[in-house]
């Protein structure tokens, strides 16, 4: 079969011949239809993930497809099914997933890394089925549904901006004397479904704030969610973004509210700035390596914020997600738009690198 193999930093990824998997014990093989390019795996491409000494495997963690064959044990899917996948794998009996927490199951792999060969092939196998697949649902075009494998339940959209906008939104207080203001850090593909998602949790009267440097991804936050665009490299001299987003809230407090989509220090500290006393900063950016979280605990103290961090438990989240998913896919469909093959990988990632698309979505069946 073909996939796309992460060779390296310096190699890059290549489209290359691969076996086709089996179904082991528990697991079932997928023929994939559409595997999502999400900025997670530019982590990976960019040597920012930990990938080990001789990187040679395959890549992408978002899918949907048709189960192609079931292993001994499985209970809840058969050949022929329509299937979508979350990004990480889940056993549905520890401790953390009977919390619906199963980001942090004890059994948890992420697909597209050393351990669990990914979903940017003609064929990948899932391991732990019965309570990590989900059948696909009716009347979602299927390269939509591969936002539900991460970035939509994020934010509570897609899973991944479904969970950090439900974060965000659970903790505001009742009663708010103002519409509720929130700013987005980072508009990639999971910042623009953050939005969405805030948008849809807020209602129309909220204020929200989109904040990039990109400024197509600005211009669609704008059409798309009704945001205010700031553009951090085009700020007036003396004027930082946060300075910005204070000034257009009630009282000059700040954001009731702030995502970090992004996963670097500063925009951490951007999204800290940004928010009110009793705020709430929900970051859900990849961090990696020793950088902090851009303020001390003496500063987070004195401003009583209110910190959630970490990855989406896709698998928890999926049917709320699902069910905002429904109601704002014409929002989204911005983001699965640019669809190519597995041959063109090469070159999806390298645009994909320089910020020329939103995002892509490899047709794998072609």
């Amino acid at each position: 079969m073909n996939a796309v193999v992460f060779k390296g930093v310096e190699k890059g990824v290549v489209v290359e011949k691969r076996p086709i998997p089996k179904a082991e014990p528990g697991s079932v093989v997928v023929k994939v239809r559409y595997a999502g390019l999400c900025g997670s795996d530019l982590h990976t491409y960019r040597g920012i993930e930990p990938a080990g000494e001789n990187p040679d495997f395959i890549m992408g963690h978002e899918l949907t497809g048709v189960i192609a064959e079931v292993g001994e044990g499985v209970k809840n899917f058969q050949v022929g099914d329509r299937v979508v996948c979350p990004f990480t794998i889940s056993c549905g009996e520890c401790f953390y997933c009977k919390l619906d927490l199963s980001s942090r199951c004890v059994k948890s792999q992420c697909f597209g890394t050393p351990g669990l060969p990914g979903a940017q092939a003609e064929y990948v196998r899932i391991p732990l089925a019965d309570s990590t697949v989900f059948n696909a649902p009716d009347g979602i075009k299927d390269q939509n549904l591969i936002l539900m494998a991460d970035i939509f339940p994020l934010l509570l959209a897609p899973p991944t901006q479904y969970f950090a906008a439900s974060n965000a939104t659970a903790r505001l207080p009742a009663g708010l004397p103002h519409a509720p203001t929130a700013a987005v850090i980072g508009c990639g593909p999971v910042g623009l479904c953050a939005l969405v998602s805030l948008r849809h949790l807020l209602g129309p009267a909220a204020r929200l704030f989109a904040v990039d440097s990109n400024g197509a991804r600005l211009a669609r936050a704008a059409s798309v969610a009704g945001a205010t665009p700031l553009n951090f490299r085009e700020m007036p001299p003396g004027v930082a973004v946060a300075d910005a987003i204070r000034a257009a809230t009630p009282g000059g407090r700040g954001a009731d509210a702030a995502l970090e989509l992004v996963g670097v220090e500063d925009a951490l500290r951007t999204a800290f700035e940004a928010v009110r006393p009793f705020g709430v900063v929900s970051s859900v950016g990849v961090h990696n390596g020793p950088a902090g979280v851009g303020f001390t605990g003496a500063e987070g103290y004195d401003k009583n914020v209110q910190l959630v961090m970490g990855r989406c438990p896709v698998r928890s989240l999926f049917p709320r997600a699902l069910e905002v998913l429904r109601a704002n896919e014409g929002a989204v469909e911005c983001l699965t738009e640019n669809v190519v093959p597995l041959s063109g990988a090469v070159e999806a990632y390298e645009r994909f690198e320089r910020g020329e698309v939103q995002k892509f979505v490899f047709k794998a069946d072609e």
